[in-house]
């Protein structure tokens, strides 16, 4: 990333000490370990006055842990449910029970992929109705069989393609709106990356939400709403620091309930520390909830996103 160059260069310098060290025979401990502490310095302070357009660009690193990344680093014997018993089955949507530290858990995500073909099996992590209705038949199961729920938050946005639109994208997305809010077991959702529009939403009506710090949730991405508002796509970086995607500012407005600390220099650094960070959340955040009884419990998750949207005349 272009506010990376400097890290760049210090990891290249640290690289070739250790190459030369180990072929030359010579200590070089010492200038090695004050480049090291030197580029933590440098890590911590760009990442301490990230620009929201610049945490876009973190969101959307290509080695970002995704969600069958945090299932591998955080869950024990997931097992992945496929389809939505009515049309087929969409990869951009994973999902499955599993355990986090011997608790059940049902978990669903966005997933992306990282190779060219993985990208264009998973569809970007655009989800079609059959995603998401995958997900509302998995969130009625959990419910069956009183299992909390996790979701992880990762897409630029729904599909927009015309064979979704035949299949009723817009009816799937509204519906788990509605049904998710009457969901009878722990909820909970978490934005890893990307959190773009309805796409978004439809997995993110829980009873907590956090985000990732390095995380973007908003209507919109900031190319779109710079056409759309500016005409001009190459105004994103404004549209970024209007839209007020970031974490700190979402919960401020008490969109979210809380931010999840990444490692240094962000998750896709370190993929172990970002899943335990998530697994700790996890696991006191649904601790918390499961003491509440389930008519508080939805009543509490209505007036959460009821009381959004708040405006001075």
């Amino acid at each position: 990333m272009e506010f990376e160059k400097e890290i760049l260069e210090l990891d290249k310098k640290i690289l070739e000490l250790k190459k030369f060290s180990q072929d030359k025979k010579i200590d070089l401990t010492g200038e090695i370990e004050r480049l090291e502490i030197n580029r933590e310095k440098c890590l911590e302070e760009i990442y301490n006055k990230l620009s929201d357009w610049d945490r876009v660009h973190v969101a959307r690193h290509p080695e970002r842990p995704y969600t069958l990344d945090y299932v591998e680093n955080m869950t024990e014997n997931f097992i992945e449910v496929h389809g939505d018993r009515l049309c087929k089955d969409d990869p951009a949507i994973v999902a499955g029970f599993c355990k986090i530290d011997g608790r059940k858990f049902l978990v669903v995500g966005h997933q992306k992929g990282r190779t060219t073909e993985e990208k264009l099996y998973r569809n970007f992590g655009m989800a079609s109705p059959e995603g998401y209705r995958k997900a509302l038949r998995l969130f009625k199961m959990a419910e069956r069989f009183n299992v909390p729920v996790v979701t992880f938050i990762d897409t630029p946005g729904a599909y927009p393609g015309i064979e979704a639109e035949e299949h009723g994208q817009g009816e799937a997305i509204a519906r788990n709106l509605m049904e998710m809010a009457g969901i009878k077991v722990p909820m909970i959702s978490i934005v890893i990356g990307e959190g773009g529009s309805g796409g978004a939403l439809a997995l993110g009506v829980t009873d907590k939400v956090y985000m990732l710090e390095n995380a973007v949730y908003s209507v919109i991405s900031p190319e779109g709403c710079a056409a759309i508002l500016f005409k001009d796509a190459s105004k994103a970086p404004e549209a970024a620091e209007n839209l007020k995607i970031s974490a700190k500012q979402l919960l401020e407005l008490n969109v979210i309930d809380g931010i999840i600390p990444e490692p240094l220099g962000g998750a896709h650094r370190d993929h172990i520390c970002a899943a335990n960070n998530l697994k700790n959340v996890i696991l006191s955040s649904i601790s918390t909830l499961e003491k509440i009884d389930v008519d508080t419990l939805l009543k509490n998750r209505y007036n959460k996103f009821r009381e959004m949207g708040r405006f001075v005349e």
